[in-house]
């Protein structure tokens, strides 16, 4: 089973692609999707749709897991990462990928254990599942890896070994 994860974002998009089987995982590939501010809104997203649909071409994943929106304080930010999820979202969808959505929480829980670490425990996690030398960057990339691994985790079950 290849998974694409992704981490939505406006100016930073995380994925990360990942072959598991047998309970194991193998990094395809990874890294982050870079929009510039002050370009218009509609040229940053037609640059994040471009290059994600480019990646699935080319690492023709069968299953996506994506980062639900997390809505804290600032609405503008949220209605603009809600657009970009929104286009991965499309982007996936258009590829006939199956697309499976998971929560801050259970991407943390499924990493970690716990629902509430932070950012670096679930980085180091990563960085042991894979067997990275070392955390992937921008935080964004290692986000899309973790949502990745979670639903790995998540569909174990029905995944062939």
């Amino acid at each position: 089973m290849r998974i694409l994860g992704i981490d939505p974002g406006y100016a930073i998009m995380g994925y990360g692609i990942l072959d598991y089987r047998g309970n194991k995982f193998t990094p395809v590939a990874y890294g982050s999707i870079l929009t510039e501010a002050h370009t218009p809104n509609e040229e940053r997203l037609m640059k994040l749709y471009d290059e994600l649909t480019d990646i699935i071409a080319e690492y023709q994943p069968d299953e996506a897991s994506i980062e639900e929106l997390f809505y804290n304080t600032n609405a503008t930010t949220a209605i603009m990462v809600g657009e970009a999820r929104g286009m991965a979202l499309l982007a996936c969808a258009k590829a006939g990928i199956r697309i499976n959505e998971y929560t801050p929480l259970q991407i943390k829980s499924s990493l970690t254990g716990y629902g509430r670490a932070d950012k670096k425990q679930v980085q180091t996690m990563v960085k042991m599942i894979l067997g990275l030398a070392e955390v992937p960057k921008p935080d964004d990339t290692a986000d899309a890896l973790a949502a990745a691994i979670c639903h790995a985790h998540h569909a174990g079950s029905r995944i062939p070994r």
